[in-house]
C-alpha cells in the first residue's frame, strides 16, 4: 500500500479495533494527564494528543475526529463536568481542523503541525471562556496559553513523530 493512502473502516475491519485500542490510549492519557499538577492555570500538556496527532497521520482526519470526539465526551462524562465538555470540544475541534489543514500542506512537520494545534486549542479555550464569563478581558491570558501551548505542541509532535515512526502501518496496512 502506498504510504499516503487510507483505509476506511468499511474496508479494513481491523482499523476499527485499533481506533478503539487508539480511544482508550487517549482516554488513559486523560486521565494519568489529571494527576499531573498545572503551573500555569488551564494549561495542560495535553497528553491526549500524541493518539490524535498518530491516528491523523495513520488514518486521516475522519478517524482523528472521531477518536477525539469519543475521547472528549467519555472523559468529560466520566472525570469532568459540562464545563469540561464545553472546553474540550471548542479546543478539540478547532485543532483538529487547524492540524489537518496543515497536514495537507506537507510544508510542517509532526511538531510544526502539533504546535498550531496546541496553540488552536488554547485559542478556543479562550473564546469559550470568554463567552461564559462574558468578558474579553480574558483573552489578555491568550499569550501565556501560546507560549504554553508551543512548548506542549513540540514536546507532543516529538512524542507523535516518535510514535508514528516506530508503527509506520498500524491503522492504514491491511492484516491478513
Amino acid at each position: 500500500m502506498g504510504k499516503n493512502k487510507k483505509i476506511s473502516v468499511k474496508q479494513n475491519p481491523q482499523t476499527l479495533a485499533m481506533l478503539g485500542l487508539c480511544t482508550a490510549a487517549a482516554m488513559i492519557l486523560s486521565y494519568v494527564e489529571s494527576f499531573i499538577p498545572s503551573v500555569i492555570p488551564g494549561l495542560k500538556i495535553g497528553l491526549p494528543n500524541v493518539v490524535i496527532v498518530f491516528v491523523l497521520y495513520r488514518a486521516g482526519w475522519p478517524s482523528a475526529a472521531a477518536v477525539s470526539l469519543v475521547r472528549v465526551v467519555l472523559t468529560a462524562i466520566l472525570f469532568g463536568s459540562v464545563m469540561s465538555l464545553a472546553y474540550g470540544l471548542a479546543g478539540a475541534v478547532l485543532s483538529l481542523i487547524v492540524m489537518t489543514l496543515l497536514r495537507r500542506l506537507h510544508f510542517f512537520s509532526v511538531v510544526g503541525v502539533s504546535v498550531a494545534g496546541g496553540v488552536a486549542h488554547n485559542a478556543a479555550q479562550i473564546l469559550v471562556a470568554a463567552a461564559v464569563m462574558q468578558t474579553t478581558q480574558i483573552v489578555y491570558y491568550l499569550p501565556v496559553l501560546i507560549i504554553g501551548g508551543t512548548i506542549a505542541g513540540i514536546l507532543i509532535g516529538i512524542a507523535g513523530g516518535v510514535l508514528l515512526s516506530r508503527f509506520p502501518e498500524t491503522i492504514s496496512a491491511k492484516r491478513r
